[in-house]
């Protein structure tokens, strides 16, 4: 019976979601967080263990506890309840000294992050790739209040409580930034993909994509709706895939 279930549920993604192929991933319940970068992905689970696809599985990834997690050019960060910020390294991840964070983004050279205040907070690359355990990290605060941030090659995107949507372009050597610009639309949550691909996710669990991204317009045209046939909550994409989190706590597998 759960197989014949599981059947008819992909026959329903492959029949009905439009422009994109989706399949369901390596099962895992509950699953609270994806995200992926640099060939890898990552996720939570709401009992804050953290996990990573490896071939055909989810993999325990560290001891630590975890409500977010973010991997990149940057490597593997994460936070956890108590807004602890963690870093991925010799097989586990250790706590860092310095800052809270709500959220962290692993996106590019740089590590950026939020805070429950909604301040918003840079660690350039050369600052990102040396710490040591024992280091307490010299974040940058850069001007602004969001409550979701991500980066990539382009630039970094961003939105607010109000849910309004913002982009600028952050130094990954300095943490230095553009101005914010605010772009149309609406979003509770927004990911940029290493190839520099924006997706966002709004109130109502709809998907869009950011059209007309280049060097010369980073901030693009304007927004593309991408029909799902369920509720999404999360949004992640790397290296022509996109995978989604749906309210059930399922992820879905897209090309």
């Amino acid at each position: 019976m759960k197989a014949l279930a599981t059947f008819l549920v992909l026959l329903n993604y492959f029949t009905r979601c439009h422009g994109w192929i989706c399949t369901i991933a390596p099962e895992h319940f509950a699953a609270a967080q994806v995200d992926a970068g640099n060939g890898m992905v990552v996720m939570t689970d709401k009992n804050s263990n953290a996990f990573f696809l490896s071939d055909s599985s989810w993999s325990k990834l560290g001891s630590v506890a975890l409500k977010h997690v973010s991997v990149g050019h940057a490597g593997v960060w994460g936070v956890d309840r108590d807004n602890t910020v963690y870093k991925f390294a010799a097989g586990d991840f250790f706590p860092t000294r310095g800052l809270s964070l709500i959220q962290v983004d692993a996106g590019e050279g740089q590590v950026v992050g939020v805070t429950s205040q909604n301040s918003i907070h840079c660690l350039n690359g050369s600052s990102a790739s040396s710490i040591e355990e024992e280091g307490v990290l010299k974040w940058n605060t850069i001007t602004g209040a969001l409550m979701y941030i991500s980066c990539g090659p382009l630039g970094c995107w961003g939105v607010n409580s109000a849910q309004n949507i913002y982009f600028t372009k952050v130094s990954p050597d300095t943490c230095g930034i553009s101005s914010w610009s605010q772009v149309d639309g609406a979003a509770v949550k927004v990911e940029v993909g290493s190839d520099g691909r924006v997706f966002v996710v709004n109130q109502s669990g709809n998907v869009f994509e950011r059209a007309g991204i280049s060097k010369a317009l980073p901030q693009g045209t304007a927004w593309s709706h991408i029909s799902f046939c369920v509720i999404i909550k999360h949004v992640t994409y790397d290296l022509g895939r996109l995978w989604l989190l749906t309210d059930a706590g399922v992820i879905l597998n897209c090309i």
